[in-house]
């Protein structure tokens, strides 16, 4: 059974950071694109960043550029999200998913997490 489980959220003021982590189980992890999704009350679940098996690629929405960083460690099955200078509008809960493909379409993962609440405040 392949399982998903995300940890790290919370709530941060403006400014701040927080490192999401994913760790999976039941799948053969180096073989899979891992990405991070978001969605915000009454908004659409949005793309964040994506990272290719082998950690040499990867790709983030426009909004997370230069503060948000992507990585994974094969090694313990875990896939990161650093974020920095947290805004208010990156409030969401944020999951993690395994799939392939191109990395930013939600269609092209096939195992999700139940997601972690990230709240940034003002």
């Amino acid at each position: 059974q392949v399982q998903l489980v995300e940890s790290g959220g919370g709530l941060v003021q403006a400014g701040g950071s927080l490192r999401l982590s994913c760790a999976a189980s039941g799948l053969t992890f180096r073989t899979f694109v891992m990405g991070w999704f978001r969605q915000a009350p009454g908004k659409e679940r949005e793309f964040v960043a994506a990272i290719s098996w082998n950690g040499g690629r990867t790709f983030y929405t426009d909004s997370v550029k230069g503060r948000f960083t992507i990585s994974r460690d094969n090694a313990k099955n875990t896939v990161y999200l650093q974020m920095n200078s947290l805004k208010y509008e990156d409030t969401a809960v944020y999951n993690c998913a395994a799939g392939y493909g191109s990395g930013s379409r939600a269609p092209d993962y096939g195992y999700w997490g139940q997601g972690t609440q990230v709240t940034v405040s003002l």
